[in-house]
């Protein structure tokens, strides 16, 4: 219970709908009473009317218009319990979504907060998990596992102190299997729940293979792999099925035993009932309430075993969830005021580590961009060119060294600023599933209008395809945008950036997916662009960084070589020698 505690936050923000609901909750049992004594009024009033005129027949018409009344009144309090039972869950039961929504919200605008690192600890499955069925197992906690626990206390207090105040003999004879059906219920309670798990893993596993399936489905067609797959799917289906069975199976026994359970109170109600009313103790329509109140008594008191269940769940739950909210984001808006980035930018002996691999992927870099500048960063897989664009996101922070932007620390600098001026194309071209348009928009910072996004695709050189398409911009590009190609979803991206107008610019290896001519394009629109804006190209193809002011060569996380192209081509080293690769492939090629 102790990791439900951090919900008592949402309680005490929703409590004039908790006090309300048990308001209702109590009120509704109040009325639930007295269905059952007026039924006891009925059988004792016809036994008194019977026997005061069984010498005289006519008179028993005589009964007719007290069982009426009596009728009526049942089913007015019966109405009445409705209502109010209705009440009760328009408090309770709705208290229970407005927390789930904050929740919900709660966890997502974390997730957003925590930094790149936390992301490649934790998978995408479980993050989703955690914000769904996690969080409908804790809604589960603050609705029905709250309001059932209210409505058994009340009820059976209500109920209990009205049995005992007509007969205390009959009373605990009748109570005694409910003690028994609450422990039993536990019991199995816990083996539905433990199996209940087990198939919900299971169906997780199915969810994950079919996700893969069907992200990977040109990949298993390319292969010919489409019986073997579709084994291992019989193979998890198969067991997901036994897992079913095996739930079905416990959730047979529990109803029957439920049932035995009653009909023991039941019989118990209807023999020392008779004896007492033998007795005289008690009225035969005692009885009949007393059979009432077993009945309305069952459900709260096997209530007990499931809500204990819930709550197990939901404390599990709760305990993920607060894994999560209570991380504390390692990347830190050390500074709130806001900060204007003009975009000059300068690496001071930057060294840098992967705190979760150990990779050393920086060693003591040093550089500097001018407001308006352009460096390119050119080197081998791993040499470090994407960390040093991360570095300038704040993506992460530096081991050793300082990273300055406009003379500044970057740690000292407004981080939502900081990322808002920055246009980041990262190797991996991201689309949302929408359309073109509103992939584009994304970048904006503000309202655009289709003019700004149409401006920002020519520069991209991804117009004249867009319009070839049936529906224009208004193409829904699918997940990820598996319905293009990779040039496509690249030069999209890169318009994306464009629509920004930011005030540094980094290309991390995003011309890969382009033709040569297309990437000449796209350069001239930067270079007209790069005027005002800072901008750092990483690129592997010599093409794509040539026009730099300043072009540096990394090799295992240092700086090897520094300077423009000619004055590169001129040292004959490193550089030289990728540019003679690369000049005799195209060669090659033509």
């Amino acid at each position: 219970m102790r990791e439900l505690f951090y919900l008592n936050k949402y309680f005490f923000k929703y409590r004039w709908r908790l006090l309300f609901g048990i308001f209702f909750v109590v009120t509704s049992n109040i009325f639930a009473l007295y269905p059952a004594q007026y039924v006891r009024k009925a059988f004792d009033t016809t036994k008194e009317i019977i026997e005061a005129n069984k010498n005289n027949t006519q008179n028993i018409n005589d009964l007719t218009e007290p069982l009426l009344i009596f009728g009526l009144l049942i089913i007015a309090f019966a109405l009445l319990k409705g209502v109010f039972m209705f009440f009760m869950r328009q408090t309770i039961i709705v208290m229970s979504r407005l927390i789930e929504y904050d929740l919900k919200n709660e966890i997502y605008q974390q997730y957003q907060r925590l930094e790149t690192a936390f992301y490649n600890r934790n998978n995408t499955g479980d993050l989703m998990a955690r914000i769904s069925e996690d969080v409908s197992r804790v809604r589960m906690f603050l609705g029905p596992a709250t309001m059932y626990p209210i409505n058994m206390i009340s009820l059976f207090s209500l109920v209990v102190y009205t049995m005992f105040s007509i007969n205390i003999k009959l009373t605990l004879f009748v109570l005694t299997p409910l003690p028994i059906m609450s422990i039993s219920i536990f019991y199995i309670s816990k083996v539905i729940h433990q199996k209940s798990e087990g198939v919900q893993k299971q169906l997780s596993k199915l969810s994950t293979l079919s996700q893969e399936a069907f992200s990977g489905i040109r990949v298993i067609k390319s292969f010919v792999n489409e019986k073997s797959n579709s084994k291992n799917f019989e193979k998890e289906t198969n067991e997901y099925l036994n897992r079913n069975v095996s739930l079905a199976k416990t959730n047979a026994l529990f109803f029957p035993f439920m049932l035995l359970l009653i009909g023991l109170s039941t019989t118990l109600t209807i023999y020392i009932g008779g004896q007492e009313a033998a007795a005289g103790n008690i009225t035969t329509g005692n009885i009949a309430e007393f059979i009432i109140y077993v009945n309305m008594l069952t459900w709260p008191m096997a209530s007990i075993g499931w809500v204990t269940s819930i709550i197990q769940r939901a404390a599990a739950s709760q305990k993920r969830i607060n894994e999560f909210l209570h991380i504390k984001p390692e990347i830190q808006n050390h500074h709130q005021k806001t900060s204007k980035i003009d975009g000059a930018v300068r690496f001071e002996n930057v060294s840098f580590t992967y705190p979760d691999t150990g990779i050393k992927a920086l060693n003591n870099v040093s550089f500097e961009i001018s407001n308006g500048g352009s460096l390119a960063i050119v080197g081998k897989t791993g040499s470090g060119k994407s960390t040093i664009a991360k570095l300038v996101s704040r993506l992460y922070d530096t081991d050793n060294g300082t990273v300055l932007i406009d003379n500044k620390k970057i740690t000292q600098i407004n981080l939502f600023d900081l990322r808002n001026s920055i246009g980041y194309i990262t190797q991996e071209a991201l689309l949302f599933s929408d359309t073109i348009s509103n992939n584009i928009a994304f970048g904006s910072r503000y309202k655009t209008n289709r003019n700004t996004i149409e401006n920002a695709a020519k520069m991209a050189a991804i117009h004249d395809n867009i319009i070839s398409f049936k529906h224009g911009y208004e193409t829904q590009v699918g997940e990820r945008g598996v319905s293009l190609s990779g040039g496509q979803k690249q030069r999209i991206s890169i318009a994306r950036a464009f629509i920004r107008n930011p005030q540094i610019l980094i290309f991390d290896d995003c011309l890969s997916a382009v033709d040569t001519e297309t990437e000449d394009h796209i350069l001239k629109h930067l270079k007209e662009m790069t005027q005002s804006i800072t901008s750092i190209i990483i690129s592997h193809r010599i093409s794509s960084i040539k026009h730099a002011e300043e072009i540096i060569v990394l090799e295992q996380g240092s700086i090897i070589e520094k300077g423009t192209h000619q004055e590169l081509l001129q040292k004959q080293g490193v550089y030289f020698e990728m540019y003679e690769k690369q000049l005799a492939e195209d060669d090659s090629i033509a």
